[in-house]
This record gives structure tokens, sequence and C-alpha cells, in this order.
């Protein structure tokens, strides 16, 4: 038994061989994109709401009551968590300007009929008696003030999105930087649609020192819409540090002044966007500067920034099916790949790239380009230079088959014997054995049980089963959302907008994008009782 076992074992190996073949030809995502970012690229807005109380008492005793909306910044930030942590720039959420002077200036004006500009500068009026109660309306808060000043910031987020979020979400600061062109981080605060979360934007671990590395730059001019989507430009880092204020862009061919070009986009809208690796698309800085200068901070500054304000930027469910979708459209799989983006989709209505790519990929699936229809119709193995698979799955086909005869073999030389070679007598008295002739006996047929059958030996000319499996690996496991956090996606338009309440508790009941199955294979959905994937046939967990 011994043998058997062994031969056993040996066979249980061989097929995991075989089988492990084709994932270690798997292609590997490919470079220099920036599709990995743009969707976690966002729209920033800031402003002040400022409710200030003129107390008149030049006459009689009069309160009068305004509410003023003041700018702030606006630019464009980057998702880093699903939960919606973003980091931007200090100067697009935060101001250095007095916003109580502007507010006093403004009252003034309007409520006594003097020419204030609705600046934030301190001015003087002729008149002694009001320029008295005006600068006494002015901050600090003095006892005898004039007026009384309550500001609070909003921030509003407006994501990726299509059809666009007009509303977009509300977020606040968790860790805002001393200088204007330090790191800000945002957390989302109030709306939740659903479980699965926002795209986010993979931080690299290091900045190119090589001069002339190439990277791109990413960002919205505006609010997202129909007709004005992410910007997206090419440039070139300078050798070194970050040095004062900031890394440098210099055009290694000298055909193109980046500095000037990323500086009139940063005016445009995309100072604070990410400045994207060309190698593996990861975030390596965020846009500083502005008018003929453009710079970058580096993504050391970004993750101190994070690590302070205790946000632990991480990928979700999305980006890992968004990758998975990616890499077989990258790599010409567009029959595979259009079930992975339809996934994507069924996490993230919303998603720009994949629904972009998704068309493409419907277009291309069956046809010349597809790479899957090429290799499956390709009679002598792949044209495009990789080893062809058939050598491997026959070599395997041949050593299982040897096996099986081998296990066969031991088999029929270990089975027990049958009924007609067993011991001469059979316990019963009066009674003989078939054949007997001794003196003095009758052959009697014995009573008892008829033989058993004798086995057919097995067909060992039948074809090897070869086990095979695609050649994408599976989604990795993402963690859950911490409890009680919201948790934010696109909306549906079609769909009523979700109670923020239902999600800000632990117990409260997950969406139906959050209950659905999808298979981590090949990204089909599951219905609630399937098994196995019907598409391709992997084992749904449990």
């Amino acid at each position: 038994m011994r043998r058997s076992g062994s031969a056993l074992t040996l066979l249980g190996g061989l097929v995991l061989a075989v089988a492990a073949m084709t994932p270690a030809l798997a292609h590997e995502h490919p470079s220099g994109i920036t599709d990995l970012v743009t969707p976690a690229v966002v729209r920033v807005e800031a402003k002040a709401r400022v409710d200030i109380t003129l107390l008149d008492h030049i006459g009689e005793l009069v309160h009068v009551e305004r509410s003023y909306e003041v700018p702030i910044g606006t630019g464009t930030g980057t998702v880093v968590t699903p939960e919606g942590g973003v980091v931007t720039l200090t100067r697009v959420v935060r101001t250095d300007k007095d916003i109580a002077v502007y507010a006093a200036n403004k009252i003034f004006a309007e409520h006594h009929k003097v020419k204030i500009p609705a600046d934030f500068e301190r001015h003087k009026i002729k008149n002694d008696q009001l320029n008295h109660h005006l600068q006494e309306c002015y901050p600090p808060k003095q006892p005898t003030a004039t007026c009384i000043v309550d500001i609070t910031t909003e921030i509003h987020v407006f994501p990726n999105i299509s059809p666009p979020d007009k509303e977009g979400f509300k977020a606040e600061i968790v860790r805002a930087d001393s200088r204007p062109d330090g790191p800000a981080v945002l957390m989302s605060v109030g709306r939740a649609d659903g479980g699965a979360g926002l795209p986010t934007a993979p931080l690299a671990a290091t900045v190119p020192d090589k001069e002339g590395s190439p990277v791109a730059v990413a960002g919205f001019t505006g609010r997202p819409a129909v007709n004005l989507p992410e910007t997206v430009d090419i440039a070139h880092l300078r050798a070194g540090g970050a040095g004062t204020g900031g890394r440098q862009f210099k055009d290694p061919e000298n055909k193109v002044d980046e500095p000037v070009k990323l500086g009139a986009l940063i005016d445009k809208g995309l100072i604070g966007g990410p400045v994207i690796e060309d190698k593996k698309g990861e975030v390596v800085g965020l846009l500083v500067g502005g008018g003929k200068d453009g710079r970058m901070i580096g993504v050391r500054e970004i993750s101190k920034a994070l690590a302070e304000a205790k946000v632990a930027p991480r990928r979700g469910p999305i980006d890992a099916a968004f990758e998975q979708a990616l890499t077989r459209f990258h790599t010409k799989y567009y029959g595979d790949a259009v079930p992975a983006f339809q996934r994507v989709l069924d996490l993230y209505p919303g998603h720009t790239v994949a629904a972009a790519h998704l068309k493409t990929a419907q277009q291309k699936r069956g046809t010349a380009e597809d790479e899957g229809v090429r290799k499956a119709g390709a009679p002598g193995g792949d044209e495009g230079g990789e080893p062809p698979l058939w050598p491997f799955l026959a070599a395997g086909g041949v050593l299982v088959a040897a096996v099986l005869a081998g296990a066969l073999l031991l088999w029929r030389r270990r089975s027990p014997p049958g009924p007609e070679e067993g011991p001469p007598g059979n316990g019963h008295l009066g009674t003989t054995r078939p054949g007997d002739t001794r003196p003095g006996t009758t052959p009697v047929p014995i009573a008892g049980p008829p033989p058993a059958p004798r086995r057919s030996p097995l067909d060992e000319t039948a074809d090897p089963t070869v086990v095979v499996s695609r050649s994408f690996p599976a989604l990795p496991k993402t963690p859950p959302t911490s409890p009680g956090q919201p948790v934010l996606v696109a909306r549906d338009p079609g769909a009523k907008p979700a109670d923020p309440a239902a999600h800000r508790h632990p117990g409260a009941k997950p969406s139906d994008t959050a209950a659905q199955k999808y298979c981590t294979a090949c990204g089909m959905r599951l219905g609630p009782a399937h098994r196995f994937c019907g598409y391709c046939g992997h084992p749904s967990e449990t």
C-alpha cells in the first residue's frame, strides 16, 4: 500500500505542476499609464461661511444680521482611502486672509451706506463716529466690539464620475500644514451611498532621482462635467532632491518650457494635483507653485502628513477589480476584459475609465485584435514570442498516463484472490468440492452465494485529464471598511439618495452592492446560491 500511496502522491504533484504552468506565463501589468490614478483624482472647492451680527447703537439699538460666502480656494485632490481620505495642498482649503475683516467691510458698507471696498484690508472712513464703530467691528474681538462673527469652513469634493455629481460630498480638514504649499489631509463626512468605497490612487515609496525621469500630471480645471474631463499632461523631473520650494521640472530635449507649462495648468486648477511616475503608475508628489514656475512636493511629505493625521492609505475592492481589468485590457485580452470591467461598474457605477475601456473592449472582442481569439486559433503556437503551452500540456499528459498505468499494475498485483482460488473445504459436512475423485464420494454442488464477478480492468487507452487554469491571477483579498465610517460611491442617477444615518452605525444594514458576490477569478456576478462560477468554474467563497 505504501507504493500505491506514493504513486497517488506523485500523481497529485504532477497535476498541480501542469495546472501551475499557465499562471506562470501570466502577463504583468503594463507600464507608463495613468489609468490607476485618474479615477481617484477629484475636484476640491473650499469656502468660508460667515455669519456676522452688527450691533448698531448709534441711534436706537439695532441688530443687523448678515451671512456671506467667501471663496477660500479651489484645486485638485487625490483619494487615498476607500472611505474618502483625500490629500491636496493646504492653500486649497485654508487661507491666510482675515475673513472677519472682509465681513466687517461688507456689512458696514451695506448697512450704513458708505463706500468701503469688499476686500480683506482694514479701512477708515471720514465720519469719526462711524469709523470708531468700524474699528471696533474688526477682529480681534473685544468687550466693546460692535460685531459678533462666526466663521465655518465648508469643503466640497467632486469625484471623477459619469454622469457628473453636481452635489459632491463634504469633507473636513484632518491635518493642515503650516505652509500654504504643504500637504493637507481631508476626510469625507456626511453622505454615505454604499459599501464599496471610492477608487484610490497608489502612492510610490520613493521619487525617481534620475535627470529627465518621465512623469505625468493630472487634475481638473473646473467641476467635472461631460465636456470637462480630467486634464492629463506629461513632464520630466530634474535630478537631485526637492531643494527649496519643491522639486523642479525640465524637458531633457528643451523643446518645452515645462515650469511655465505646468505653472499655467496649476493656475487653471491643477494645483495640488498628483504627479504620476511613468513605470508603475504611482503617485510620487503633488503640484505646487503657479505662474511661470510649476514644481512638485515629494511623496515623503505626503506620507508624513498622512501619518500625522493617522490616516493609513490603502487600496479597496474597486481598485483590485479595476487593476485586474486593466491587465486584461492592456494585454489585449478584450474578451476577458469585458466581464472584468462590468464588475468594476457594478461596484462603482460612475467609474469613467472603466466605462470608456469597456466600450473599447466590447468593440474589439472577438476581432483579430483580440489576443485571446488570436492565440486560440493559432495552429502552431504563439506568434508573439512566448513559449507555446501545448508542449507542457502534452508532457504533463504523458507523465500522468504513465503514473496511472503504474498505479493500475500495482493495484492488480495486490488485488485479493477470487472465490475459485480459495482454500479446500467449505466447512459443510456431507458435501465435497466439485472435481473431488476420492472413492465413495459423489460430487455435490456447494450451496452458498454465487462467486463475485471479476472487475474489468481500467480503460488504459482513455485520454488523460489535464487541469488548466486562466492566465490571470485571482483577485487579491482586501480588508473590509471600518465599521461606522461613511463610505462613498457614485450616485445612481435613477436611485433615491441613501440615508447617511443608516451607514453611521456598526449595526446598519449593508447596501445591496455590498451583498452582491462576484467570482474572484474572472469577475462575473454570482447568485446567492451559486457554489461555482458559471463562467470559469472557480468555486465561490462562502
